[in-house]
């Protein structure tokens, strides 16, 4: 069962997979926990009730609007924390550069349910509100630049790669099209021109028609998949031998990325089978401690519905 504090309630966020997190997470009292995605900080509540008043949890978010959310983690729990504000590839490599050592490391990627839920930020094609998407509010580059100034080409490409969008080509001839009358500057404006772009049985498909194409531009807006590449090689030279990297990811391309990356750290050596000894002194950097993807039971989707595309990967550190 989760804490009293991670209960579903009318003003907080419910963390996803949390109970499967702890469970695999195994955090010990005394240890040194990393929330790399703190977000509202709902997986960071649940892990730290696992230190017991030792170790220490460092929230990394690139959010500016997390530290408040923070203030009021650290408050609840009382435990030993620090905020650090920035890219979590980014501050991961610095951390680990300076020799930081970490026992369980928790990346949740995609967009947190507190940027969801303000209108404001463009990240919701069910809301009219400026066509920004920046998880970073001063980044340069806003999902408004990126359809505005981009060529067809290269927005068709975004659509394909990151939304799996099958009407990328024609969407972005409209949006082209559209932008030398008036430049984009409302999601409203971009659904519109969406809608258009696709045929009419198309609308009324599987879930709204715009949302490939806001989930490509919010991958692309905020280089989502660099930072995933970038950031898995850092969590795992932090973590001590027996510490475990956990990854929740909402989108097959992220997921891919992990499963990849974990099997090839899992990897010994790697010489040609003809070798009659190995050569290469490669030796297993972490054991795969979940060998299929970890989903969200039929219970908490139906509780909470954003859990539904959910997939829980971890691996242990072996050396």
């Amino acid at each position: 069962m989760l804490p009293n504090a991670l209960q579903p309630s009318a003003t907080d966020h419910i963390p996803v997979l949390a109970e499967e997190v702890r469970e695999l997470l195994a955090v010990e009292r005394g240890d040194t926990v990393i929330d790399a995605t703190f977000g509202a900080g709902g997986h960071a509540e649940l892990l730290a009730a696992d230190l017991r008043g030792e170790g220490k949890l460092i929230a990394i978010d690139r959010d500016p609007t997390a530290r408040t959310y923070f203030e009021r983690f650290r408050r609840r729990t009382g435990v030993q924390a620090r905020f650090l504000r920035g890219e979590f590839a980014t501050v991961l490599g610095q951390l680990a550069a300076n020799g930081m050592k970490a026992d369980a490391i928790l990346l949740d990627l995609g967009v947190s349910s507190m940027q969801i839920d303000q209108p404001e930020r463009g990240f919701s094609y069910a809301v009219d509100a400026p066509l920004d998407m920046r998880m970073d509010t001063s980044a340069d580059m806003t999902a408004a630049d990126f359809v505005n100034e981009l060529s067809e080409r290269d927005l068709e490409v975004i659509f394909r790669r990151y939304g799996e969008e099958r009407f990328a080509r024609s969407i972005a001839r409209e949006i082209v099209r559209r932008r030398r009358v008036e430049p984009f500057e409302r999601t409203a404006q971009l659904v519109d021109t969406i809608r258009a772009a696709i045929p009419a049985p198309a609308r009324f498909g599987d879930g709204h028609p715009a949302r490939r194409v806001f989930q490509a531009l919010r991958i692309a807006v905020n280089d989502e998949l660099g930072q995933l590449d970038e950031a898995l090689p850092a969590a795992v030279e932090m973590l001590r031998p027996g510490g475990r990297v956990a990854v929740i990811s909402f989108h097959s391309l992220e997921d891919r990325i992990v499963k990849r990356y974990f099997r090839e750290q899992e990897k010994g050596c790697v010489c040609p089978p003809d070798f009659p000894v190995c050569a290469c002194g490669r030796e297993p950097v972490v054991r795969v401690v979940t060998r299929k993807a970890v989903r969200p039971s039929p219970r908490e989707t139906a509780l909470n519905p954003r859990a539904t595309s959910a997939r829980l990967r971890v691996a242990e550190k072996t050396t």
